[in-house]
């Protein structure tokens, strides 16, 4: 059996969980509602405030099926209650942040400012402090969403193993490269 898919997950109470006869999982909370396919051979079930996700049978692709869609529902679960952030950082002399009606402007080295839209459902903020690199924090319920834009923003300066410039998360150890060395003779 899997061990991550026979976990129960427990629901709090001020969040509902409805599975449809599509086998289309939704989850109410205070902080939204988000909706899940699920694969038509895994069943969700709720009994006592927990949910449980199960397979027929113990074909491979059912095991592959079980761990993910309990992970996902999970997901949803701690989404709709609690929330996700993630927190990057810009690293690099001149490099900025600024957000204006959720539209995130950034200072890169390049020629250009590089303007992000980012979706209604996620909360977006850019904090510059004297003295410490400019930081962005994005907040939601969708951790799928929020990891998508994360690395979408992250993507445009990539750090750099020479001088550790670019955008990285918060607290992520980066491998550094020693430069040049000189040989005298």
């Amino acid at each position: 059996m899997s061990r991550i898919g026979k976990k129960p997950i427990s629901l709090p109470s001020n969040v509902t969980l409805s599975v449809d006869d599509q086998n289309v999982v939704t989850v109410k909370g205070p902080k939204g509602t988000l909706t899940q396919l699920v694969d038509r051979d895994i069943s969700v079930a709720v009994e006592d405030g927990t949910i449980q996700v199960s397979r027929p049978t113990e074909q491979k692709r059912h095991k592959a099926m079980h761990g993910l869609y309990r992970s996902l529902v999970n997901n949803m679960v701690t989404g709709v209650s609690e929330g996700f952030k993630l927190n990057l950082e810009i690293v690099g002399v001149g490099y900025k942040a600024s957000v204006t009606n959720n539209v995130l402007e950034l200072q890169l080295g390049y020629s250009h400012n590089v303007y992000v839209a980012v979706p209604e459902e996620i909360k977006v903020t850019a904090v510059t402090e004297k003295g410490q690199n400019p930081k962005v924090y994005l907040e939601g319920s969708d951790k799928q969403l929020i990891g998508d834009v994360a690395a979408k923003i992250r993507s445009l300066r990539k750090v750099e193993p020479y001088k550790g410039k670019g955008i990285r998360f918060v607290g992520e150890e980066i491998r550094r490269k020693a430069g040049k060395s000189s040989s005298k003779k």
